[in-house]
């Protein structure tokens, strides 16, 4: 059977408090019961005492039952038991006439203890004496405690109706309680059912003078909402550009094929002409599904290996490739040493995709420079192009992203670089900082952690 968290917390919390409060109130009740009956037992003692101490004192011949009936209680019987076990003289209250039926044993040393007689509790008291013939006995004194146990008796009936009596506030509380814990987890729960229905996303509200954990749940929850429709648009936006990307190709293939289907057998040159284009949109194709493929891995699954590296021979390496097939002037100016801890694959797909964009923007020489940047080696990419806008600076490393929205294919690019390089950065520990100035030119700065000294 499902319970509503609501009603488990009511119920908890209830049966909680009872059980704590019968336990208390039967601590207060043995406790105070236990005490009673132990004063009323040190009562008797000292009556019991006061009878032996005066029939001991007592020198004048006085009939037994005389004697007894000046110290027998007002509420209880006081006897001699002989040694063999057998009554002797006693005396009792009319009222009380029921305890000389009881059965009767002989202590050779003094007892006291309270004893339960007709389902009432009783002080006994034995002590022993020497009786006026000279023999050896037990004085015996039962004195009925029937006062204190009514007074109990009534103690307990406060006690449970004390405890019923706070169970109803207790259930009503409990019940505040727990609408007041759960009101956030239903309005969660309504918003997400809501969230279901529509396809929107929505938030809760907030009570704004309380900053408990329950607002920051609230808080979190919309926080976590903001996010989610957040990567929800930009997952959006990146489906349907990726769509577009790559539909363009396939358009191209698809058309170019059906030419050849059509009159290829009977023009060579528009053989060679549509088989080049296929070929060219396969590989834009292929590009483009790699760097998709890159940009879907989260962070653990770069594999990243960081290693001591010098940088000079890789970015000399990388700078005399481009030279060679771009027929590009780069120059590179080392200023400090560069030693850095890094993952070798990972730093040359990262300058790469930067030389490779400082290329596309710009037709003048390109710059590369290795200096120190505080704690840092620093790799600065400077091309003399057409720059950024303000505006755009903080876009450019959205996927599908291009700040030229007018720029032809012939560049190759797919707005996927500069994304992809912020990624790389981050899976390696590195930092990407770019600069950029409209008309003038774009500086793409790589912070580096310098190499563990040896």
């Amino acid at each position: 059977m499902h319970m509503k968290l609501k009603n488990r917390i009511n119920l908890y919390t209830t049966v909680l408090f009872i059980i704590l409060l019968i336990f208390i109130n039967g601590s207060i009740y043995f406790s105070f019961s236990k005490m009673m009956l132990q004063k009323e037992l040190e009562r008797t003692m000292d009556e019991a005492a006061r009878a032996v101490k005066g029939i001991n004192q007592t020198e004048t011949p006085v009939p037994p039952k005389e004697l007894l009936q000046a110290y027998v209680p007002i509420n209880g019987m006081l006897q001699m038991v002989k040694s063999d076990g057998k009554r002797g003289a006693g005396v009792v209250v009319p009222e009380q006439q029921s305890l000389r039926d009881t059965p009767v044993k002989f202590y050779q040393k003094e007892v006291n203890e309270i004893v339960e007689m007709n389902g009432i509790p009783h002080a006994f008291v034995s002590m022993p004496i020497v009786w006026n013939d000279g023999e050896v006995v037990a004085m015996q004194l039962t004195e009925s405690l029937k006062t204190t146990a009514d007074m109990l008796a009534m103690l307990k009936i406060i006690l449970i109706a004390v405890t019923v009596i706070a169970t109803v506030p207790v259930i009503i509380s409990s019940r505040l309680l727990g609408n007041f814990i759960t009101r956030p987890i239903t309005s969660m729960i309504i918003t997400m059912s809501e969230i279901i229905e529509s396809s929107r996303f929505k938030r809760i509200s907030l009570p704004k003078e309380s900053k408990d954990e329950l607002y920051q749940m609230g808080r979190t929850f919309n926080r976590m909402i903001e996010l989610l429709e957040m990567n929800y648009e930009k997952q959006g936006r990146f489906i349907s550009n990726a769509s577009h990307e790559l539909k363009t190709p396939l358009t191209v293939i698809e058309s170019y094929a059906s030419l050849l289907k059509r009159r290829g057998k009977e023009q060579p040159e528009l053989f060679e002409e549509s088989v080049q284009a296929i070929h060219s949109e396969a590989i834009r194709m292929k590009d483009l599904t790699e760097q998709l493929l890159l940009m879907a891995r989260h962070d653990e699954q770069w594999k990243i290996e960081l290693e001591d590296i010098r940088l000079t021979p890789i970015i000399t390496e990388l700078v005399r490739s481009f030279q060679k097939a771009y027929q590009r002037e780069i120059k590179l100016r080392i200023e400090a040493e560069d030693y850095v801890r890094a993952d070798q694959q990972k730093l040359k797909q990262l300058l790469y995709i930067l030389l490779d964009n400082a290329r596309k923007y710009s037709e003048d020489f390109i710059e590369v420079v290795i200096l120190k940047n505080k704690e840092k080696v620093a790799v600065e990419i400077c091309d003399r192009g057409i720059g950024i806008p303000p505006a755009e600076l903080e876009k450019i490393f959205d996927r599908f992203y291009r700040v030229d929205k007018a720029r032809t294919r012939q560049t190759g690019g797919f707005g996927l670089g500069l994304a992809l390089a912020k990624e790389i950065s981050e899976a390696t520990c590195a930092e990407l900082q770019i600069e950029s100035t409209e008309g003038v030119g774009t500086k793409a700065k790589i912070l580096l952690l310098p190499a563990n000294p040896q």
